[in-house]
């Protein structure tokens, strides 16, 4: 509400002369007394408030602060035809990181091998198209003819999805996955897991909703990454040895480096993957060890250009000299174009998940410093260019000292492909299509 409306409000149900008074004694109108909650408060009569004036009910207010995981909203239409529908938030451009990326790969490919329609449903965006082709075209697989896009927009009560007896339901997250079960039968239910979801949040009501979605035993999972399945295993997911199955995501063949490097004085180019509101990836930290680095000649300024790409990114000066380039971020295809002229890169992630960035930048070519966590220590299995590091300030600013040198011992050019982890999507998820047909 905005101040015109809150009085209005006030004058409505509290009165004039309440209004009047409240007014004069300078005493704002407070959330509460807007909602109706005020102690002690009386109706235009003068006579106290009829008990529950003013309350909502639990049911509300669970409602409320739990929409995302509310009950799809669904109807019953006749038929039988085979359909997959894969659940997530957006397919915008500015969601289509690698996570979003990998369901669109995985759902193309498990509705071809099962000769089903795919419908791509959307909960806070209406779909865009385009990404979704530019994922598929990036990586080498054809776009469906038969794809059907839905926006079943999670804030409008109104919104309804069409569900027949054929439908089967991909989800991408513990709160599509629980949307879709308080509607769907847990037989039609895979849910495509990319991180243990219950860091995401502080040991309260979500963590506690997240966990119980993750440890159901009568749904099927699909794990990014071997190192995800052993870290959830060992934190005491047990049932996945008989309801999951684990892939290691494909990283194509790079466009041809194009860069000259120093043979024409131009910089090399360090990629600081930069997301600040999203805590686990330690944007702070990070800027630690940037800063540092600058001012201790780690990082020289007339040989390096500092890219910082993410959003909300604010405008900072490392080391009082030098101002970084800031980057949105950016579609798939324009991201490989830009990873392929990276030098090195500097990626954090919290969690056990290696994430995708360091193994963007890896597979490329590049040289790449991320962290170690848990059972995360070594990512050698993926390429000799990744360095894993301790996260404390000083053992990040060595680990960085050190791919720096890597990145400005190395021939110009291409350079070998040493990449270890696959190139084809086809040959990466053909066990995870085998397991769910």
């Amino acid at each position: 509400m905005n101040l015109f409306e809150k009085i209005a409000w006030y004058y409505r149900h509290r009165g004039l002369g309440a209004l009047i008074a409240r007014v004069i004694n300078g005493r704002p109108l407070t959330a509460d007394q807007i909602l109706g909650g005020d102690v002690g408060a009386t109706n235009q009569g003068g006579a106290p408030a009829k008990s529950g004036q003013g309350f909502a009910s639990a049911h509300a207010v669970l409602s409320r602060r739990f929409l995302a995981i509310q009950p799809m909203r669904v109807y019953s239409v006749p038929g039988t035809e085979e359909r997959l529908n894969l659940v997530t938030d957006s397919i915008n451009m500015g969601s289509l990181f690698g996570g979003v990326g990998t369901a669109i790969l995985l759902a193309a490919m498990l509705a071809t091998r099962r000769g089903a329609k795919l419908r791509v449903v959307t909960r806070t965006e209406a779909p865009d198209e385009r990404g979704f082709a530019q994922v598929l075209e990036c990586n080498g697989l054809m776009v469906p003819g038969n794809v059907e896009f839905v926006h079943l927009n999670v804030a409008d009560s109104k919104a309804q999805l069409d569900v027949c007896d054929g439908d089967r339901f991909l989800t991408t997250s513990w709160w599509t996955t629980a949307s879709v079960l308080g509607s769907v039968a847990a037989r039609k239910v895979d849910y495509l897991l990319q991180e243990d979801e219950r860091m995401f949040y502080p040991y309260g009501d979500d963590w506690i909703r997240c966990n119980e979605i993750m440890l159901r035993s009568d749904i099927r999972f699909v794990i990014n990454t071997e190192l995800l399945y052993r870290h959830l295993l060992e934190t005491g997911m047990t049932h996945l040895r008989d309801t999951a199955v684990w892939f290691e995501p494909a990283f194509p063949a790079p466009p041809v480096r194009q860069r000259q490097g120093r043979l024409d004085q131009a910089k090399r180019k360090l990629f600081f993957y930069a997301r600040p509101n999203n805590v686990r990836n330690l944007f702070y930290r990070g800027l630690e060890v940037l800063d540092r680095a600058v001012s201790e000649g780690v990082l020289a300024p007339e040989l390096w250009e500092v890219v910082l790409v993410g959003k909300d990114v604010p405008k900072v000066r490392l080391g009082d000299s030098v101002e970084p380039t800031v980057l949105p971020t950016m579609g798939w295809r324009e991201y490989r174009d830009f990873i392929a002229g990276v030098d090195a890169g500097f990626c954090l992630m919290s969690t056990p998940h290696p994430s995708y960035p360091p193994l963007d930048l890896a597979s490329a070519g590049s040289f790449v410093l991320t962290n170690k966590f848990g059972i995360k220590q070594d990512l050698g299995n993926y390429s000799p260019r990744i360095v894993c590091a301790d996260l404390s300030t000083a053992a990040l600013l060595d680990g960085l000292r050190t791919v720096i040198a890597m990145a400005e011992g190395a021939a110009v050019g291409p350079g070998d492909d040493d990449w270890k982890g696959a190139r084809c999507w086809k040959t990466s998820l053909g066990g995870v299509i085998e397991f769910l047909r």
